[in-house]
Parts: C-alpha cells; structure tokens; sequence
C-alpha cells in the first residue's frame, strides 16, 4: 500500500475508535468527572486531531512521492466523509448538533458520493475542490467546538469554572452556529461539483 493511502487508512480506522471511546462512559453510565469519563476526553481529543492530521499528511505523501492516483482522489474524501459524520453522530446524540442539520449534511455527502460514483464509472475521478475543502475545515472546527462542550461536561470543568446553565447554553448555541456555517458550504461545494461535473450524470441518465 502507497505511503499516502496508508494514511487515509488510519483516519478510516480511527472513526470507529472515537465512536467507542466517546460512547462507551454514555453506555457505562459513569458520572461526569469519573476517570472514565475524564479518560474518554482525554482520548478523544488527542486522537481526532491526530486523524485530521493524516489529512494533511496522506496529500503531502502522495505529492512527494509522486503516489497521485485516481483512486487516492476517491479515497481521501471517503475518509473525510466517514470520519466526520461518525463525530457528527456523536453530537448529534449529546445535542451539540441540531438532527435537521445532520440530515441535510448527510444527504450532500450521500448525493456527493453517488456523484463521484457515476464519474468513475465513466472514467473520471473527481478530486476535492476548493469549496469541498473549505467546508471540511468547517467540518473540523465543527467537531472540536463540540467535544470541547463535552469536556466542560465529563470532566467537570464547567462547575470548576464557574460555568452556569445560561454559559452552557450560548456555547451550546456557538456550536450550533459551526453546524449551519457547515451545512451552508457543504451546499455551496455541491453545487460547485455540479457545475463542473453535472454533465457526467446528464451523459449517464
């Protein structure tokens, strides 16, 4: 496997890992401020920006070394896709993310998929674009406003800080903020993809 292959691989494989770590103090019930629920933050932060890293990384391979291909084109976007809205599922349970905002992103990223899809079937692989990658760092933004949210929770910072219903709902509310701002540029990039490769699906119909 291409050194830069093997580094989309691991922020695949990393997906399931931050799904478990976030979830199982949810399934054990432990109370916030517990070693397991301070552990799961611990974890989980670290390990999601190691995984977004691999981002940067698994492109900088594969120009280097000259690894370019058009299955890495199809490859590092699967990735993105699964790793974010695997974190996305996770606020989505905890209410950081509103389920309407989920959906809509998750329908783009679906009919994104189906449209890369198409293309390769015809020959054509279709890389991220500018807009596609501007939303992803909203994407990446999105998840650490969140998770930061629940660390005050777990860890039980937010009583140490002083921080009342009123503090948790306006961060609640900023986080909300990130999620519209990615739903709108998730758009934004679609329609993009379309104008550029929309005539594909219109020669496949």
């Amino acid at each position: 496997m291409k050194t830069s292959n093997k580094f989309t691989l691991a922020r695949v494989a990393s997906a399931p890992v931050l799904f478990l770590i976030y979830f199982i103090p949810v399934w054990t019930k432990a109370e916030p401020g517990s070693l397991l629920s301070i552990l799961s933050m611990g974890l989980a932060i670290p390990l999601l920006a190691l995984s977004e890293l691999t981002d940067y990384f698994d492109g900088h391979y594969a120009r280097l070394n000259n690894e370019v291909s058009d299955f890495g084109k199809m490859f590092d976007p699967f990735a993105d896709v699964f790793l974010h809205l695997s974190m996305f599922t996770c606020f989505v349970f905890s209410g950081y993310m509103p389920v309407i905002l989920y959906i809509l992103i998750m329908y783009r990223e679906f009919s994104q998929n189906f449209l890369r899809m198409v293309a390769a079937k015809s020959g054509t692989a279709i890389a991220a674009r500018k807009g596609g990658k501007v939303k992803t760092v909203f994407y990446v933004a999105s998840c650490f406003v969140a998770l930061i949210q629940e660390t005050l929770v777990r860890t039980g910072l937010a009583d140490v800080l002083g921080f009342d219903g009123d503090v948790m709902s306006l961060l609640r509310y900023v986080g909300f903020g990130f999620f519209t701002v990615c739903a709108i540029l998730a758009y934004i990039s679609f329609v993009d993809y379309l104008k550029n490769f929309g005539r594909i699906l219109k020669e496949s119909i």
